[in-house]
């Protein structure tokens, strides 16, 4: 592992391919990890005896609180790996140590304040996100204890991105995988062994995360790396805040916007086919995550590699990257759509043996996920405006699949194709967004191809 400012200077120098499997397959590692460790929690609440549909059910009905939670992190920590990407590539290590410490203060600030607003209205929130009286409890029982730990989930995924941005994926990528293997035995023991229910699901999740957090910020105090935290550690620096969060805005956007659809989804298929069909959507969007987590581990992989290049002014460097990435995730997304469209009970029931459950959320599963083939280009060319400072693009592209073309949807098809017109909503929108950022990177490469490296990028209209 690296340990001096040698580390990010490969991001200019070195082959892409090379670079993208360095910083690529330890994300992809992580982020599949991450995206098994929620799945872990949906398997063995789905088996807990006798209400285990249900469970699934009411973990389903947390979804949207915990994507703003999800939100209010992504808010602090995206702006600041994005940040201290460009910064490394202008060698400005003393303003990126700075960034470091903005990114403690800010989120604990940030979920503290969530956390108290969120377990004062727990309840009237969980009712307004698709609650009902048999639901409920376990919806309370488990958010109670991950708000609880909010502050620490921030922490820990914050560092976490901005260790692998600073040239340390494997170190982030080890941190991922404690999380998820730890959270995996500990599960059962709470769940079944203490017989706490879905409530030792939550309990382990959190304890996992603490123990996690305590390791990064024993790694970042270490002051042989050299992005690590400097006195005073608690300050905010307002330009550096202002810079972090307005890049952070776009993905915080656009888990808000997943809350929103969350939301919706879960009154929609209550409305037309019950409290089941809410725990159907849990299983199909929890499996339809494992693959959209892979993407974003390539993300992480582009993420490094286009800033710091972008920040040096290597535009031919970001144009190969970009491309290269989307291949990948092109081939991740139909590998999806394959297995949604010939193998979706197998699929399900990882999840569940409920037969009418299995029923259910297999056929939202194919329906759902019929237009995902190409929906990681879409993904990687959000994720390009972002590593570039590009704050408004990024938005848009981020906000317009579920703002724009799915909440519209959402409310129409259902009128005239009851639950199912929920679930071809989602193929609609994916295909639509697809579309949209075809023509915005074509747009952005017409000028990279006006542009020799070295060439000031201004015009291009990036933040920062």
């Amino acid at each position: 592992m690296a340990s001096s400012a040698s580390a990010p200077l490969e991001l200019g120098t070195e082959r892409i391919g090379t670079l993208l499997k360095k910083y690529a397959v330890p994300g992809i590692i992580a982020q599949t990890a991450a995206s098994l460790y929620n799945m872990v929690d949906s398997i063995y609440i789905g088996h807990i005896p006798d209400v285990g549909p249900y469970a699934i059910s009411g973990l389903a009905v947390t979804f949207p609180l915990m994507n703003i939670s999800i939100a209010l992190g992504t808010l602090v920590g995206v702006g600041a790996m994005t940040l201290i990407s460009i910064l490394l590539g202008q060698k400005n290590y003393e303003a990126a140590g700075k960034v470091l410490s903005n990114t403690l203060t800010l989120n604990i600030l940030i979920g503290v304040l969530f956390t108290v607003v969120a377990l004062v209205f727990l309840d009237p929130i969980l009712y307004f996100f698709g609650a009902s009286e048999r639901t409920i409890p376990f919806a309370r029982d488990y958010m109670t204890i991950i708000i609880l730990g909010n502050t620490f989930a921030h922490l820990m995924h914050g560092f976490n991105g901005i260790i692998r941005s600073s040239g340390h994926p494997k170190t982030a990528m080890g941190l991922t995988l404690f999380t998820v293997i730890s959270n995996a035995l500990l599960d059962p023991v709470f769940i079944f062994a203490f017989k706490m229910g879905i409530s030792g699901a939550a309990l382990a999740t959190v304890i996992c995360q603490i123990m996690a957090l305590v390791y990064t910020l024993k790694f970042l105090s270490d002051k042989k790396h050299f992005l690590h935290f400097t006195k005073p550690v608690f300050t905010i620096d307002k330009r550096i805040a202002k810079q972090s969060l307005a890049i952070g805005l776009a993905p915080f956007l656009m888990n808000c916007a997943a809350s929103l659809v969350a939301l919706f989804v879960n009154q929609q298929l209550r409305k037309y086919a019950g409290d089941l069909a809410i725990g159907a959507y849990g299983i199909v969007n929890r499996f339809t995550m494992l693959f959209i987590m892979i993407c974003m581990g390539f993300n992480q992989g582009l993420q490094p590699i286009a800033g710091y290049n972008f920040g040096a002014r290597q535009y031919h460097r970001v144009k190969e990257v970009f491309i290269l990435t989307a291949k990948w995730e092109v081939l991740v997304t139909g590998i999806c759509f394959l297995i949604s469209m010939f193998m979706p009970e197998f699929a399900v029931g990882l999840f569940t043996n409920d037969p009418e459950l299995t029923a259910l959320s297999s056929k939202g599963l194919r329906y759902m996920n019929s237009g995902l083939a190409l929906v990681g280009f879409g993904i990687v060319s959000s994720n390009l405006f972002q590593c570039l400072g590009m704050v408004k693009k990024s938005i848009f592209l981020s906000l317009s699949r579920q703002l724009i073309f799915l909440l519209p949807l959402l409310y129409s098809l259902p009128l005239w194709f009851k639950e199912t017109g929920v679930w071809l909503s989602f193929p609609i929108s994916d295909l639509l967004s697809v579309v949209v950022s075809a023509i915005f990177i074509i747009h952005l490469f017409r000028k990279f191809n006006r542009l020799s490296d070295g060439d000031d990028a201004s015009s291009l209209g990036s933040a920062v």
